[in-house]
Parts: C-alpha cells; structure tokens; sequence
C-alpha cells in the first residue's frame, strides 16, 4: 500500500537535524519562515464521527465527505479518530483476514480522496507480518506513514493485547513546512511516551487520534491531561474524539486542540459529528521555545525506551489562498446530569438503528424507572418509534395505571393496556399440584415478571421492535430483578445508573423542558415493584441513598467492608449488601448490555468469575 517517494531524517531527539537543502534546524522546531522568508500558515480539521464497526464502505463514505468538506475550507490536514474505518472496538473481526484486506481496500479510497490535502485515518495495519492499531498518513493521492499506537491498553473496557503489537516508531511529518506529530489516544495519557519523543524531534503540532468512551467526569479530566501536555511539550496538542454509540460504549466526542502554554484553543460539541476547524500559529512554538531552555534539558531517553522518532517531510511551505482566518469554536461542557441523560439517548439511539430494529417497545410501570427509560427513548428514536405495555396484576393499584397514562402523553409514546392476572391465574393452577403445602414466596412473584417479559418478546418477534429494559444499576447489583422476566430484552438503558441518579435524570429532564416530562407522582412514590401486596424495595434492600453509597464503593472502588464500616457505613448494612451483590454474578452474566456511564460498569469493566467461593466478610 505504501506507494510514492517521501523523505525520511532518522533523527536522534537530542541532535541538530539537517534537512534536504542543507539547512540546519535545531531538534526543538523549524525555522519562523521558510527559505524564501514566508511565515508559515497550518490550518487543522478535525473530524469528530461516529462510524459503525463493520460498515467499512459506509464508513469510508463519510470520511471521504468530510476530506473534501475540510479541503474546501482551506485545510492542510484532517484528523479522524482511531479505527474510523473500521469503527471501534471492532473486536475479534480483527481475527479475519478478509476483514482486514477489506479495510485496507477503503483506506485506498481515502488515499484517492487526499488531493490537496494531508488525511491521518485510523485503521489496522496488517504489516510485517503482524496487527497494527494504526493511523495512517496521507497526502495528495499517496499514502505517506503509517503510525503505530505505541501503548496499548488492557484494563477496564479495553482489550487491546488480544489483537495488536505496540508500535516502536514516533514519526514526525513535515506537512507544509510544519512539523506534525502523530499518535493514537492512550499514547498522550503518558508523561513521557510518544508526545515527549515528537516534540523533542522537533513537533510544533501533535495530532492525537481517539476513541476514547465516555463515563461521568472523565471530559474534564481528559481536558486536564491534554492541557498539561501541551504545556509541558510546548507543542499545539489537537485531540480527535470519536461521538455516537458502539454496544455498551458512547464516545462523547467533545474534540480538543490546546496551545503550547497549555491555554484552550477549540473544543467540539458533546455526542454529535461536527469538523472543528482552528488556525495554527506553529512559529508561535519556536518563539517559546527559543526563551524557554527547559526541554534543551530533559533527558534523551524517551527515544530509546519509547520509539525511535523519524522526520518525513511530505510538504515544504506553501503560501494558500484560504479566505479571512478561522474563528475557534469553544463548545461549553454539558452540566454532569446534562451529559449522562445525552450519552443515554445516544447509546440507546445508535444501539436500536445500527442493530436494525424498526423501533422499541417497554414495559411501563408507572414507576420511575420505566418512566426514564420511556423518556429517552422517545427523545432518542422518536415518539412513534416506541410503543409501551402497561401490563397490571391483582397487585397493581390505581395510580400505577394513572401515572403510567400521564407519562405515556407526556412523552408522546402509545401506551397498550395488557392484564396479566388471566395468565398469572392460569399459571398457579397448573403449579398448584406440584406446589402443594408451599407458602407464596418470590416465586409467585416472579412469575407475574416472567409473563410480562414473554408478553414484550412476543410483540418484539411480531413487530421487530427492541424491547429495552428497565432496570437500574442498584437492581442489577444486588439482584433486586427477574431472570427471564424484566430483565428479558435486548439492550438495557439504565443499566448503569444508580437508582439516586435515576431520580436526578427525572428532575433535570423536567427542568431542561420546563415542565413536569416525568410526572412529580411518580418521582416521589417510594420505589415497589408491586408483585404482592403493599410491597416497597426498601423491605428488601437498605433505601437507595445508603445502598448507592455502598455500591459505589464496593463496586466501583473495590473497599473492603473494614473500609466501609470505618468510613461510617452500617456493618449490617454493608455485610447485607456485599452478599447480595457477590451471589447475583449469575443474574448479572445473563443481562443484556447497556450503556456504560460510571468508570466502572458491569460487563467489560467489572469481571468476576460466576462460580466464586471467596467471601468477604
């Protein structure tokens, strides 16, 4: 694939490197003009997405619009995010080799489409005889480097040693006249990595390729960590994110470009596709760098544990006709319930559309739970795309009925009135010979959910719509739900949302409407799953406010129970809680995916072997 002559400079990070015309520069930039005394000009595109792993050509469709769409606005370069060929994380399609010759058929096509313009695209890289996670580099018709990801992670919801080989190589190309850097998201999470080695090899501008997911938080630490390397490195950081949903994940987009004093430049919306384009003062890298003799310093070591840098120069600096500068788009942050409500509506909107399904249909309850998870869906595929079965047994009192009708117009979605009780009789007098001198217990209970979930798959067999579960993260946790029965569908909304945020989710969507979205009965009824009479959660779990605050630190943060007894949590409390979690895996492995929002969900974050003797207490 790699086709037409470039020029490479190995280069030693602490070496005077000279060029193709004999002309010296020093390791820490290029010169403020060219040859011919003109200031240089970059100006950068980045290209926030959403791909769909697996549709290569639908993939390479968008990219090719959005390269014309940048070089129609004067770009030197686009950025895409990591994998946007193939999507991300396409997983174990990395073990087909059809797979792979087919990805490098539409990188073919990008390279076609780069006329005018330099292109850094993620995609693998079958090369050597091995796997790469790769970005590779394009301009004017021919494909000019390929970047391997130097570190590859493997913790949480990242499996990146299953499929590539790391990277040893930290090029550095010369794209009109300006020295670009380029490397792929967890490489920039290092102090010292690939960065540190581009920038001692002369980087003035680093393009930082990602798919980095979402969880609660993490934008404002992700801004953190690009500001301080830009600062350190003296070097414009452009940080290219991925938007949209891919199973569990959502990639927040939310793409970055720092200056080299560490001071935001541009920042793209959350959970949408934009091209974020920004004008680059590159000289203004050498200008700091000349009075600042700090990274003349610093050891020269990271070349040799890191990567080897190499300077390719692509383009020698030409003056563009591009029309008045750019103006820098900094889109503001999304308020923390704002965010988590926004990545809801996008996982569970790429969730149904890109796995086929014509619509949704849920289980609606009047309850709180059922009422979000209605709400989203709405707002993510549309009020006629989802219908809601509102399905009473001999338990279900009035005002279930009353609050579930007031959300169902609320929202705009067609509610459908099923009793169970007819079935549910039925269903006990066929059991009663074999049930005989047993006392009611959850079984009966669950029964009634076994009903409805098989009353929801009829209808999702019947009229392809998805049926998106509604139960919550502190359910799911302490297996506070019923195998085959609500928790019977194909993607779980709420999955991973506390039942206390649950509530703030309600509130904020009724603010952010300015008027009551999820009716205020039904955020302040106390919590029952009515399957017996005058049933509330709270005769089977801790209330919700202490059993979150246990959660979070059993779950999310591995605590021991010592330590939280001495942070102030009730022993009882916490030794209950602990037990319903640690015996509920088997529930948990059979649950359908859902969007992940704390740093620490179930599924790809936390696993824990099903069959497991170790106890805590």
């Amino acid at each position: 694939m790699r086709s037409g002559p470039i020029r490479v400079n190995l280069a030693l990070a602490c070496a005077i490197l000279p060029n193709h015309s004999g002309r010296h520069d020093a390791a820490h930039g290029t010169g403020i003009h060219d040859q011919r005394g003109r200031v240089r000009q970059f100006r950068l595109a980045l290209a926030q997405m959403n791909s769909t792993v697996g549709d290569l050509a639908g993939n390479t469709d968008r990219i090719t619009a959005l390269v014309r769409e940048a070089a129609a606005k004067g770009a030197d370069l686009v950025a895409f995010p990591e994998l946007a060929i193939t999507g991300y994380p396409p997983e174990d399609l990395l073990f087909k080799r059809q797979f792979l010759a087919d990805a490098d058929k539409q990188l073919r096509r990008v390279v076609a489409a780069s006329a005018g313009i330099a292109v850094v695209v993620g995609t693998p890289d079958l090369s050597d005889g091995d796997l790469y996670n790769a970005a590779a580099v394009a301009h004017d018709g021919k494909l000019v480097g390929m970047y391997h990801k130097t570190y590859l992670p493997n913790y949480g919801v990242f499996d990146e040693d299953r499929y590539f080989r790391a990277g040893r190589e930290c090029p550095v190309y010369v794209i009109n006249g300006v020295r670009v850097g380029v490397n792929i998201c967890e490489d920039i999470w290092y102090a010292v990595g690939p960065t540190s080695v581009q920038a001692s090899a002369g980087a003035e501008v680093v393009v930082n390729i990602n798919a980095s997911p979402f969880h609660r938080g993490k934008g404002a630490y992700r801004q953190r960590m690009i500001a301080t390397r830009a600062a350190d490195h003296e070097v414009f950081v452009a940080h290219v994110n991925m938007t949209g949903g891919q199973d569990e994940l959502v990639f927040d987009g939310q793409s970055l470009v720092y200056d080299h004093r560490g001071e935001l430049v541009a920042r793209g919306p959350q959970f949408e596709e934009a091209l974020l384009v920004v004008d680059v003062d590159a000289d203004a890298v050498l200008n700091t760098r000349l009075h600042d003799p700090r990274l003349r310093k610093e050891p020269r070591y990271a070349a040799g544990t890191i990567g080897v840098p190499r300077v390719i120069e692509v383009s020698e600096h030409r003056p563009k006709e591009r029309g008045p500068a750019v103006v820098p788009i900094v889109h503001e942050p999304m308020d923390p319930a704002g965010e988590v409500h926004a990545a809801l509506v996008t996982g569970t909107r790429d969730y149904v559309r890109k796995s086929g399904f014509k619509g949704a249909v849920i289980g609606l309850s009047g309850g709180v739970d059922s009422a979000l998870v209605a709400a989203i869906a709405a707002e993510a595929l549309g009020p006629e795309q989802v219908t809601t079965f509102f399905m009473p047994s001999r338990y279900t009192s009035r005002q279930s009925y009353d609050d579930a009708a007031r959300l169902a117009q609320s929202v705009g979605v067609r509610m459908v009135t099923l009793p169970i009780d007819g079935v549910f009789e039925r269903y006990l007098n066929e059991l009663a010979p074999l049930f005989e001198g047993r006392q009611p217990d959850t079984t009966e209970e669950n029964l009634q959910a076994r009903i409805r979930g098989n009353l929801l798959m009829a209808a999702s067999n019947k009229f392809g719509w998805l049926v998106l579960t509604t139960g919550n993260k502190s359910e799911m946790a302490t297996g506070y739900a019923t195998l085959y029965g609500d928790m019977a569908g194909g993607f779980a909304v709420i999955k991973d949302v506390p039942k206390t945020l649950v509530w703030q989710l309600c509130r904020h969507l009724n603010a952010q409407h300015g008027r009551e979205v999820i009716p205020e009965s039904i955020i302040v009824r106390p919590p029952t799953a009515e399957l017996r009479e005058n049933q509330k959660d709270e005769d089977s779990l801790p209330p919700y406010a202490l059993l979150d605050r246990i959660l979070q630190a059993y779950v999310e943060d591995d605590w021991s129970v010592d330590e939280m007894v001495n942070a102030g949590m009730p022993p009882e409390a916490v030794a209950r809680t602990v037990k319903l979690v640690d015996r509920s895996e088997y529930k948990r492995r059979q649950a359908p995916p859902g969007v992940k929002i704390t740093h620490r969900a179930f599924g790809r974050d936390r696993r824990l072997p099903i069959v497991n003797r170790y106890q805590p207490i």
